[in-house]
C-alpha cells in the first residue's frame, strides 16, 4: 500500500510537470528562460526555482544524516552552505555592475579562454555530480519502498531519468522554470505536512533537538561549520544552476530573489535536519541513508510524504541541471550548435553519463559536496581581488589558485590512499577537509596577492 501510494503521488507530480511544461519551445526560451511572449521570469518564479533546485534530494539527505551523527551542529553546518544565496547574490550583482552577462563573460574579460575553460571544467563536473547524486537518491528511495524487488533501484533510476529528460529536452530552461514553481509548491505542502507531524509526535522536544549532540558528538559538526564558512564565498559561483538564474531578470528582481531564496531554503534544510536529529534522539539504528531508519520510526503516511518530498526535489534538480548543462555546452563551450537539437543532445549526454555513474558505486553523499566545494575555492581569492578590491589578477596566479584547489579536491577524494594519508592530519575526514581548505586558500591568496595590481574602478553598464 505504501509503495503504491508513493508511485501514484509521484506519477501524478510527473504528469503535472509534463502538463505545465511549455507546448512550444523557442531557442531563446530554451537557453535563456524567456516566456513565449519574450518576458523574463518574475520574482517568485525565480525564488521558487532557486529554492527547489538548491534544496535538492541530496541536500535534504545530507542535512538529515549530518543531524543524525552530529546533532544540531551537523545540520547547522550544512545549512551554512545556503549562505551561498547571500554571497552568490552579491557576486552576481557586482559582476552585472561591471557589465558581465554571465560568470564566464566576467572571467573571459580578465583571463581569456584559458581561465574560462578551467572554470567550465569545474562546473561540468558539478552538473554531472548533480545528475548522478539525485538519481542515486531516487534509486535509494525505491529500493527502500520495494525491498523485495532486486531491480527496483535501477528501474526507478531509468524511468525517472527518462521522464525528467523528456520534459527538460522539450522546453529547456523555460520548462525548468515553469515546472520548478509547481514542484516547489507541491514540495512545501507535502514536506510541510510531514514536518508538522514530526513536531506533534509524542516525545518530540524542540529544546532537545536544538541542543542534540548526535550519535557521534558535535565536534566534527562544528569543524564542518568552519569548512562551510571557508567555502561559502566561492561555492555558489561554481553552481551553474544558481548562476544561470542570476542573469535572467533585472538586477533588482534578481537581488530580491536571492534574499528570499536564502531564508526559505535555510529553513527547509534545518527542518529536514530535524528528522535526522530526532532519529538519533530516539536511539534509532542508522540504516543506509536513513531511509530504512525512518521506515521504522515514522507513521506510514509521514514516511510516505517524506519520500515523496525527496522525489520531488530530485526531479526538480534533474531538470534544472540538464538545462544548465545544455547552456554550458552550447553557449559557453560552443561544441554544439545553438539550436534546440544541439541543446537536447547535450542534455542526453549528461543524463546518460550521470545515470552511468550510479552503477559505479559511491562514497557518502556529502563527499560530492566536499569535493566540488573544495574545487570551487580557486575562485575565492580571484573574486575577492577582482570584485571587492578592484585588482587585476594575472593569468598565472589564477591558474596557481586553480591547481591548488583541484589538487585539494583530489586529495580529499583519495584521502585514504597511502600517498595522501601520510600528508594529512591523522584525524576525522572533516578535520582533514578543513586542513585541505586552509592550504588551498593560503596558496591561492599568496599567488593572487603576489601577482595582482590595483586599477581604477570600472564603470559597468
Amino acid at each position: 500500500m505504501q509503495a503504491t501510494a508513493i508511485i501514484a503521488i509521484f506519477a501524478a507530480i510527473i504528469a503535472l510537470s509534463l502538463l505545465v511544461a511549455p507546448r512550444r519551445a523557442s531557442v531563446e526560451g530554451f537557453f535563456g528562460g524567456q516566456s513565449t511572449t519574450g518576458d523574463a521570469p518574475k520574482l517568485w518564479t525565480l525564488v521558487f526555482s532557486q529554492v527547489t533546485t538548491w534544496i535538492f534530494a541530496r541536500s535534504l539527505m545530507n542535512a538529515a544524516i549530518l543531524g543524525f551523527y552530529y546533532g544540531i551542529a551537523g545540520t547547522l553546518a550544512y545549512a551554512a552552505y545556503y549562505g551561498s544565496f547571500l554571497t552568490g547574490g552579491y557576486i552576481v550583482n557586482r559582476m552585472r555592475a561591471q557589465g558581465a552577462r554571465s560568470v564566464q563573460d566576467w572571467l573571459t574579460d580578465r583571463f581569456g579562454s584559458t581561465g574560462t575553460t578551467a572554470y567550465n571544467v569545474v562546473i561540468a563536473l558539478r552538473l554531472l555530480s548533480e545528475v548522478f547524486a539525485n538519481l542515486l537518491v531516487v534509486g535509494l528511495i525505491f529500493a527502500a519502498a520495494f525491498p523485495e524487488v532486486s531491480s527496483a533501484s535501477t528501474t526507478a533510476i531509468l524511468v525517472v531519468g527518462v521522464l525528467a529528460l523528456a520534459y527538460s529536452a522539450w522546453g529547456g530552461l523555460s520548462a525548468a522554470l515553469r515546472t520548478d514553481v509547481v514542484q516547489m509548491s507541491l514540495f512545501l505542502v507535502v514536506f510541510g505536512a510531514a514536518f508538522v507531524a514530526l513536531i506533534l509526535r509524542p516525545g518530540f522536544d524542540l529544546g532537545a533537538v536544538l541542543t542534540a549532540p548526535g550519535v557521534s558528538g558535535p565536534h566534527n559538526g562544528w569543524v564542518l561549520l568552519v569548512v562551510a564558512a571557508l567555502q561559502v564565498f566561492s561555492y555558489p559561483v561554481h553552481d551553474p544552476v544558481m548562476m544561470d538564474r542570476g542573469f535572467l531578470a533585472d538586477r533588482d528582481t534578481t537581488r530580491k530573489s536571492f534574499l528570499h531564496a536564502f531564508w526559505i531554503s535555510t529553513l527547509c534544510i534545518i527542518a529536514f535536519g530535524f528528522f535526522g536529529i530526532q532519529a538519533a534522539l530516539e536511539g534509532a539504528a542508522y540504516e543506509g541513508q536513513l531511509i530504512g531508519t525512518w521506515a521504522t520510526m515514522l507513521p506510514t503516511w509521514v514516511f510516505t510524504l517524506l519520500l515523496v518530498s525527496l522525489l520531488v526535489s530530485a526531479l526538480s534538480t534533474l531538470d534544472s541541471a540538464l538545462s544548465s548543462a545544455s547552456r554550458l555546452v552550447v553557449e559557453e563551450l560552443r561544441v554544439a550548435p545553438r539550436t534546440l537539437l544541439g541543446g537536447r543532445i547535450a542534455m542526453l549526454v549528461f543524463a546518460l553519463a550521470g545515470g552511468a555513474l550510479t552503477l559505479w558505486g559511491n562514497q557518502t553523499l556529502f563527499d560530492a559536496v566536499a569535493v566540488s566545494g573544495t574545487a570551487s575555492m580557486f575562485l575565492t581569492p580571484v573574486l575577492v581581488a577582482g570584485l571587492l578590491t578592484n585588482r587585476v589578477v594575472p593569468l598565472w596566479a589564477y591558474l596557481v589558485s586553480f591547481a591548488a584547489a583541484i589538487t585539494g579536491a583530489a586529495a580529499y577524494m583519495f584521502r585514504d590512499s597511502a600517498l595522501v594519508s601520510d600528508l594529512l592530519y591523522d584525524g576525522h575526514k572533516y578535520e582533514q577537509l578543513l586542513q585541505i581548505c586552509l592550504i588551498v586558500l593560503v596558496v591561492g591568496f599568496a599567488a593572487v596577492l603576489l601577482g595582482s595590481r590595483r586599477v581604477e574602478a570600472r564603470v559597468g553598464g
